[in-house]
């Protein structure tokens, strides 16, 4: 028999997988800025003090820094903490402790240490939220070994890769979108995880390679649909983790396609599309027909202006005329 489903919003996947995950090991619990009086920020923590109390749901000062730190020496002691960080933006101020002390206790400790922990909230831009509250923080963090990387695009997705995250023995930085809280999806009722680093083939093509993670997907669908009009077959590829990587899903794409755009919310410099440009290169150069397209976050801090917003991103026209310019 097919599974029971349930039509659910984003925030309510991820809610199910931290409930789920508390409700099986009395180990994991929950702690940033209003994630429990005020039930979180974006709704994702509603409903989770009242039912585990404030020993598990912990509302913290706006410090960062300090309940960054704290979340990692509890990881180290054996619990598995949820950080949520109102916005990854935010996590700036927790630098030092992401990166000099949660990814490298493992290291440094000669493995005694483990740092089971994850970090989670909305990455990237939102609705004219301006610069300082808009950076796509996956390629600066993706740069360290020791942190893993996972980026959601949908309600299933956000629910299966959270319960495996909140499983996994590193510290896992689990980059949502605010424009996504909303997106509603079947997803099953019954238990189910998704494994950290296999990206998903979402739609099948035979003239292109489509690679995006994130939000970005949803609108590299949008213009998959506007290229089957105009008679293009696109294969749409959701990465789901930024690393570890899934370089195989995506060479096995290229071997059929043998053209391929990049989409990312980030920057262009140095960002997530350039690695995936150099690996591509490395391991599939001779299968492709046409130099790799990438489209980006245009080289300037994003703008207020929702005009000039809407303009600095990756769109479906930007998209549209990539593929077109690859193809051609």
């Amino acid at each position: 028999m097919p599974p029971e489903m349930q039509l659910v919003e984003m925030r309510e996947a991820l809610k199910q997988a931290i409930d789920e995950e508390m409700e099986r090991d009395p180990t994991v619990f929950v702690l940033g800025e209003e994630v429990a009086e005020y039930q979180g920020a974006y709704k994702v923590t509603k409903g989770l003090l009242e039912k585990w109390g404030p020993s598990r749901i912990l509302d913290t000062p706006i410090s960062e820094l300090g309940f960054t730190g704290l979340g990692i020496g509890a990881a180290m002691t054996g619990l598995r903490p949820i950080v949520e960080f109102m916005s990854w933006n935010f996590s700036f101020v927790a630098a030092d402790q992401i990166i000099s002390n949660a990814a490298k206790i493992h290291y440094m400790s000669g493995g005694r240490f483990h740092v089971p922990i994850v970090f989670r909230g909305p990455n990237g831009a939102a609705a004219q939220v301006s610069c300082q509250h808009s950076h796509s923080v996956e390629a600066l963090y993706s740069n360290l070994p020791g942190l893993l990387i996972v980026a959601p695009s949908n309600p299933y997705d956000a629910k299966g890769l959270l319960k495996s995250a909140i499983r996994n023995n590193n510290p896992v930085l689990f980059l949502e979108n605010e424009l996504s809280y909303g997106m509603k999806m079947e997803i099953p009722k019954e238990e189910y995880l998704i494994p950290i680093g296999k990206a998903r083939v979402v739609h099948e093509g035979k003239e292109l390679t489509l690679i995006s993670h994130s939000r970005m997907v949803t609108v590299c669908q949008q213009a998959v649909e506007e290229a089957k009009k105009e008679g293009l077959s696109i294969e749409l590829v959701d990465l789901r983790t930024i690393k570890p990587l899934d370089i195989a899903t995506i060479l096995k794409s290229i071997q059929k396609t043998h053209h391929v755009v990049i989409v990312e919310e980030g920057h262009q410099f140095a960002g997530i599309a350039a690695e995936i440009c150099f690996q591509i290169n490395q391991f599939a150069f001779d299968y492709l027909d046409a130099p790799i397209a990438r489209i980006c976050q245009r080289e300037t801090p994003l703008p207020y202006s929702k005009p000039l917003e809407a303009e600095t991103l990756p769109n479906v026209s930007r998209i549209l005329q990539a593929i077109k310019t690859t193809l051609n």
